[in-house]
Order: C-alpha cells, then structure tokens, then sequence
C-alpha cells in the first residue's frame, strides 16, 4: 500500500485515471431503479483517493473543463438560438422563470442558514445538477481579494455541498416530475399521452434499449393484375394512392428488370418492387396491385441509410407532413429525427428545425437528391475538427476575459465561461454551414463527458482531505436545503408553465426536466408517459437551461460577496 500510495503522489496523472475507473464503475451500480451517475462516482472516487494527499497541477483541471465547455455550447447551440425565436417564446420564458428561481432559492437559503460562498456555489450546482458552477463560481472565488487559505477552503466547500445536493435532488426530481407534476396540472400522464398520440399519429414509446419488431416501411414484390392499372405509367401508378405515399424502384418484365422510370407503362403480369410504409402494404398492397411474390433478384437493389443535417431556412419549420409532399420525397422515407441529440417523435404535425438530423431511408439516388435538397449529408467519419476546436477555444478565452463592472463590482465571463459561449457560436455555424466543425458523437462523448468527469475528478482530489470536514459541518442541513432548493422552482415551472402559459402538459414537463438540465428526469417522463412528446419541450429549456446555470456560478459569487 506504501508503494501505490507513493506512485500515486509522485505520478497524479496514475491517480486521476485510478478516479475515472473507480468513478465509472461507482456511477454505473444500480439501487433498485436509481445510479448515482459517473458525474458524482468521479467525485466520491476522487475524494476517496483524495485522502492521500495528492497534489494535482490547476492546469490539467482547467484543460478538460473548457474543453468539456466548449463541447456542451457546441452540442446546443443550434437550439440556444432557436429558442430566441417567437414560436419558442412559452419555453424560453418557462425556463427563465425555473432558472432565475433556481438563482434566488441558493441565495436565499444560503443567506438564511449562513452559508459561506463556496457553500452556496455547491448547492446551486448540486440542487439544480448543473455541473459547470463548480468550476464557473470556482473561477469567479479565485478572483476574490481573500488571503489564500481562505480562498482555498472556500473552494473545497464547494464539492462537499454539490455532492449532497446532487444526489438528494437529482434522486427526488426525476420521481417528482413525473408523478407529482400531473397531479399539479390535474391530469393523467399516460391518459393525456395517449390522447396526444391518438391525435397526432406518434408511435408509443419504447423503453431505452427495447426496439419494436415492427418495420416502418418495407419493399416488396406483387404481380400486376388488377386490370384498372395495366397500361398506367409508373408515375400515374405513385400517384393513385392519396392516405400512404409508396414508391416503385424496379420492373421485372419480358424483357427483364428494368430500373423505375416515370414513363415507364406496366403491362400484365409485370412483377414490381413496391416501397412504402408497413400499413400500405398490409392493408392495401395485394387488393390493389396483385398477389405478392417471391422475387430475390428483383428486391436486391441498394438502399442507403443517411443522416443529413437541416441548414435550409426553406425545410425549417415545416411539418413532415408538408416535406412528404414534395418531389424529393419520392422514394425516401424518414427513419429518425434526432435534435441536439434527443430524439424527436415522427408525428405528422412534428416541426424540423435547423440543426435537426434526418435519417433517411431509400435509393442511394433519391436519398442523395433529397439530401442536397435538405441540407447537408453527415457522413460517418472519425475525425474531428481540430482547428474549429482549437480556435473556437482560444476565441472563447479571450472574449471571456473581458471585464464589466456592475455596480462597482468587475464581472467577467472568465476564459472558461467564453469557451462556452463560443461553443454555442461555432455550435450554431456548424449547424447552417456543415462542410466544416465536425465532431464525431465518439469525439464528443469525450470531450463532453470524459472532459467533465475528469474536472470532476480532480475537483474531488484536491478536496479531499478537507472533504469529510466541511461534510460533518454542513451535511444534515444541506440535505433539507437540497431537498427544498430543487423542488421549489420545479413546482414554480410546472404551474407557472401549466396555468399561466397555458402550455402542452406533456411539453411543461419535458421543458422543466430541460430547464433544469436532468437528462433522467426526462426519460422518466417518457418512460411514464409511454410518448416521446415530451422530448419536444426538452431541448430549447435545456440549451438554454446550461448556459444561464452555468453563468449563475460567478453571479452568485458576486451577490454573495456584496
């Protein structure tokens, strides 16, 4: 033991990676339905190690938080701005209203019980799961005109209160929304989620990692005998049904198969490969056409499966309704439409916005045609953009050094703090010119997620020693005050956005989950709802949601130190 602990001090590098395992391997165990999260099993992983006294240089912390910073803006920054827009407006302002509440609660409570600053930072991170304050008010307490051991034990307060906080509030959020949140707006969840869906055409939600044995769409092969159809062309054909589209891709004939041509005429007996959605083969496919056959050679053509990107201010804001009517949906269907990463229900009234990724499903010809149309294809690839990220960095930094003075008191967005607000600016680029700024979801896993435990981590470190400390100080209180702080602007949100915004009840909750960035809280609902309707509501409040909680952190300082 004497050994490991001695490598551990003299290498930290060995003890920051000896966190991330242990950290993993703490948030990934269950208790029943609930996890404490690799976020918090980095934190308890470093204070645990942290006990040997290991002395980590600020630089590496500072690296990966800026880092994971700028990959957070850059994730939602298309819906930062979208939630600027009017049609947004119920959601931006149901999110201010839940993250200046979040604000004033932490203030308030800490005010009230006499917390310290670094106290209060570690609430208001903790409470409300918003991570970033951590380091953002940790930036804005090293500013502070204090003598060195008093910054410092400020500073190690703050995981000590965001690590009670978190795991008090997160826990008792994501069942409280989900079920105390209908009995506030007076409905049933899953009743009102059927009644949704029943009206809009969603298809019920599965649970996370189940998928449904039913095929959306399908080709198949029938033999033309319906009389009414010989001698029509293949475009007069597409054209007769009016409630399904369905596309025909080859032609078995006399002469062989034949590619689909507009002008092509059918005769008796041709065979064709019909594609469509499973209900216009199940219901109409044989009574219209013919019986269906086995035909291997003809249905073996090459059917491509592509994400594009949507930048065309044209496609944004139309329905998918109104995007299959056009020519460029002939052939090609929608299998998935995914915003800032969540996905999004396939209902025929759903909006697509720029930013949003269209899986399309059909002909490499026709997918490529409506692609173009579209936006931009996003190709799988592995590399990432390095000079956007490095740039978009260092601009960040520098912008974020800036200083303002409120009230005689300097404020500043700090170097990390201008890393996320450039991610949001690059983010949204990315989103209108897409040729430039890839990040691959594996690069952004680590940036994002590795980059933020490995913070979190050597957060935990360096508390260590003085972590159990300020937790036999603090705790007991800090878990009524966490328990009080998170519940109070969710309950304000959900009747303020229920009563006073008149808004959707399913997107109310999925704009407090976002709002208060809990990810979990959100498949909760959902889980719940059995829709993904509340996805709708999620990602403007949770982009926007980000970056005000994370410019809380040298606020509160500031109001803490007036």
């Amino acid at each position: 033991m004497d050994y490991i602990a001695t490598a551990l001090r003299q290498n930290p590098e060995l003890a920051i990676f000896l966190t991330i395992a242990i950290g993993f391997f703490i948030g990934r165990l269950k208790f029943g339905s609930f996890s404490l999260g690799i976020v918090v099993g980095s934190l308890l992983a470093g204070v645990l190690i942290g006990q040997l006294d290991i002395k980590v240089p600020a630089l590496v912390k500072t690296v990966f938080f800026d880092l994971f910073l700028f990959t957070t803006g850059y994730k939602v920054g298309p819906q930062f701005f979208r939630g600027l827009k009017s049609d947004a407006l119920p959601q931006l302002i149901l999110t201010v209203v839940v993250c200046v509440t979040c604000l004033l609660t932490a203030f308030g409570m800490a005010r009230l019980l006499g917390y310290d600053v670094g106290t209060a930072a570690g609430l208001l991170a903790g409470a409300f799961s918003e991570s970033t304050v951590i380091g953002t008010a940790g930036d804005a307490i090293n500013r502070l005109a204090i003598p060195d051991a008093d910054r410092a034990a400020l500073i190690n307060n703050i995981p000590v209160a965001y690590a009670v906080t978190y795991l008090v509030g997160t826990a008792v959020l994501v069942w409280y929304i989900p079920t105390i949140g209908p009995k506030l707006m007076r409905i049933n969840l899953r009743e009102e989620a059927a009644r949704q869906r029943a009206e809009s055409g969603e298809v019920g939600q599965m649970q996370e990692g189940i998928s449904s044995a039913a095929r959306p769409f399908d080709v198949r092969a029938y033999r033309v005998t319906t009389k009414k159809l010989i001698g029509k062309t293949i475009a007069e054909l597409e054209s007769l049904p009016k409630a399904v589209r369905i596309a025909i891709l080859r032609v078995r004939s006399n002469d062989g198969i034949k590619d689909s041509a507009p002008d092509i005429v059918i005769k008796e007996g041709d065979v064709i490969a019909v594609m469509g959605r499973y209900e216009a083969h199940a219901t109409r496919g044989e009574e219209v056409i013919g019986p269906e056959v086995s035909d291997e050679a003809l249905l073996n053509l090459p059917i491509d499966s592509l994400d594009v990107v949507v930048t065309r201010r044209s496609v944004a804001g139309n329905t998918l309704t109104n995007l299959s009517q056009l020519d460029i949906a002939r052939g090609v269907f929608l299998a998935r439409l995914t915003r800032a990463g969540v996905e999004i229900p396939l209902a025929p009234r759903t909006k697509v916005d720029r930013g949003d990724v269209m899986r399309l499903v059909g002909t490499v010809a026709e997918v490529e045609k409506a692609a173009k149309y579209l936006g931009y294809p996003d190709r799988p690839t592995a590399a990432t953009d390095m000079v956007f990220v490095g740039l978009g960095i260092v601009l960040g930094g520098l912008v974020g050094l800036l200083s303002v003075a409120v009230g005689g008191i300097p404020l500043t967005l700090t170097a990390s703090g201008g890393a996320l607000v450039m991610g949001l600016v690059f983010g949204w680029m990315r989103s209108v010119y897409p040729f430039f700024g890839r990040i691959p979801e594996p690069a952004v896993w680590i940036f994002d997620t590795l980059g933020l435990c490995i913070f979190i981590g050597i957060v935990g470190l360096t508390a260590g020693p003085s972590f159990f400390t300020g937790l036999q100080t603090t705790g007991f209180s800090l878990v009524f005050v966490g328990l009080l702080s998170a519940l109070l602007p969710h309950t304000l949100g959900i009747l303020f956005g229920r009563y006073v915004l008149k808004m959707n009840p399913l997107i109310v909750l999925g704009a407090c989950a976002g709002a208060g960035t809990i990810t979990a809280a959100l498949r909760a609902v959902q889980d719940e709802a059995q829709s993904s309707v509340p996805a709708l509501g999620y990602t403007v409040p949770y982009a926007v949601g980000n970056i005000l909680l994370t410019a809380w952190g040298p606020i509160l300082v500031a109001m803490m130190s007036g």
